[in-house]
């Protein structure tokens, strides 16, 4: 039967593409997002949409109204960018936990009894170049990842004393796009490598930043796990269905780390440019490896990637950003009411 869905950031990246998931499974999908760094056009037509703040109470009571019922909610909607955080930091610390205690303490008064709630590889901070499993130590390496680490525990005892089942899907980096060009990646700022290098050598922006170059990695540049959008919504899906018998937490990625000049080399190859790229300072927060090993999600739910290879990611991104030359149209559409 057909499931009700709430996905809260559902007009971002990735929340996009996993309500377009939720959709062609034949789900019934709420998005509440406000488009502060989201975009109106990146929801589907099919999708209800609700223009709103987590920061607000009596909004998003109105929103989880909609429905006498929820199978589960979707949570996407947190700051995310690590540089951010590491200038501003109480504003992560407070603004991130803030607003999932919020949608917390409203799944508990709605009889919400499922949340998926995305988290971040960024927990582990300078872990070493081995895949890292979900019994590494926790050493956030950013003011970002300690909001997560922060509402991760939130979710903990969330379940101790109120029975809420979760999964924390600790992201590697999400990248790629809908093969079908339908969503794609649309930051303002644009901050993700493979959207910056692919427009570097396009010719659309000036030269790409390499922040730091002395890493202990065999290139010096840092070294991360990209893992396709689409294979993250198949991680949404299946935690979700996962987390019927308690919560779970999982590192998501491919196992497989890239580095900075890697990444450069092969968008250079696949769009047949040179990237131009000019040497910058390290970034605090930044650490030398980020690798996932995704045994443990694979075991427990079968998650398989579809897209396992750089040039496969690398591909989709490129396709979407040809296609979308100035990101999404932001065309005026309406919202449902919550009131």
């Amino acid at each position: 039967m057909p499931g009700n869905y709430l996905v809260v950031g559902g007009a971002g990246f990735i929340g996009s593409h996993l309500v377009s998931g939720l959709l062609d499974r034949g789900d019934h999908v709420w998005v509440f997002d406000n488009l502060q760094t989201g975009h109106r056009a990146a929801v589907p037509t099919a999708a209800r949409f609700i223009q709103g703040d987590l920061a607000d109470p009596l909004v998003l009571d109105a929103a989880l109204k909609c429905q006498q019922h929820w199978d589960g909610v979707f949570h996407l909607a947190d700051l995310s960018l690590v540089g951010e955080s590491m200038a501003a930091p109480m504003r992560y610390l407070t603004v991130n936990p803030g607003n999932a205690g919020r949608l917390i303490d409203a799944c508990l008064r709605h009889g919400v009894s499922r949340l998926v709630f995305s988290s971040s590889a960024n927990l582990f901070g300078t872990a070493g170049p081995a895949p890292i499993d979900e019994h590494a130590p926790i050493r956030p390496g950013s003011a970002y990842g300690e909001s997560k680490h922060t509402i991760e525990r939130m979710l903990h005892w969330a379940e101790r004393v109120h029975g809420l089942h979760s999964a924390c899907l600790r992201f590697f980096n999400a990248a790629g796009c809908d093969p079908e060009g339908r969503f794609g990646e649309a930051h303002s700022p644009e901050t993700h490598l493979i959207p910056l290098a692919i427009d570097a050598a396009l010719h659309r922006r000036s030269a790409l930043s390499l922040f730091g170059a002395d890493y202990p990695t065999p290139d010096g540049t840092c070294v991360r796990d990209y893992v396709h959008v689409c294979d993250l919504v198949s991680a949404h899906l299946l935690a979700m269905a996962r987390i019927e018998t308690g919560s779970v937490r999982y590192n998501v990625g491919l196992g497989r780390g890239y580095s900075v000049r890697e990444v450069i080399d092969t968008v250079s190859r696949i769009t047949g440019q040179a990237v131009p790229w000019r040497l910058a300072p390290r970034r605090d927060g930044d650490p030398a490896y980020l690798v996932a090993s995704p045994t443990l999600i694979m075991r427990d739910t079968g998650w398989r990637p579809r897209f396992s290879t750089l040039d496969e990611i690398v591909s989709h991104a490129l396709a979407w950003r040809l296609a979308h030359p100035h990101g999404y149209d932001r065309q005026p559409q309406h919202s449902l009411p919550v009131a």
